[in-house]
């Protein structure tokens, strides 16, 4: 894996600024990116297999380091049809499970053509799971817990993000999304 800042690290480092931050996708995203708990990396994996492996690893040093709080695994070289990518993520909860993590962390999905099931591939809500490049988000499963017990109505906030997505319409997520990766 690489270690310097990539244009792919540096596009989703971007999107996390202008999309999930700036737009308050995640309201509990702020805290973690200005206090630099957040970990970018990319893999250089070319397979399903080299990717697992990756992630592995990510799970594990996000597990022995209590100073990262969640862990954004960056992977343009593999899983670019998403269809491929959501069926994948069958993988990563038998790795979780395989590596006793289940309940403890938890993975989830952004992927430049995310669509949500029941959607039209156009439709703006999808682009609450849209990112610049694949994106498999590490996150502890306690912290999240936390978060969402202190936050007030926090089943509300998928229904506030679609309405946003929904407000902005496609055509400017479209154009928030490029000027990530530009």
């Amino acid at each position: 894996m690489s270690t310097t800042e990539s244009t792919a690290v540096l596009a989703v480092r971007r999107w996390v600024d202008l999309m999930v931050v700036g737009l308050n996708l995640c309201p509990f995203a702020r805290t973690e990116v200005v206090n630099k708990r957040v970990h970018f990396v990319e893999t250089e994996a070319q397979s399903e297999v080299q990717l697992l492996e990756d992630l592995a690893a990510e799970l594990t040093l996000l597990a022995e380091t209590p100073s990262i709080e969640t862990t954004l695994l960056v992977h343009p070289q593999v899983l670019k049809d998403f269809s491929a990518y959501n069926q994948f993520l069958d993988e990563v909860d038998v790795l979780l499970h395989g590596m006793h993590l289940d309940g403890e962390m938890q993975v989830a999905s952004f992927h430049p053509d995310y669509q949500f099931a029941g959607t039209a591939p156009d439709d703006a809500e999808n682009y609450t799971n849209r990112a610049p490049y694949p994106v498999l988000h590490i996150i502890r499963e306690a912290s999240i817990e936390d978060r969402l017990d202190s936050y007030p109505d926090a089943a509300a906030i998928p229904e506030k993000n679609i309405k946003l997505m929904n407000k902005m319409g496609r055509q400017q997520l479209q154009g928030l999304l490029a000027r990530c990766s530009s």
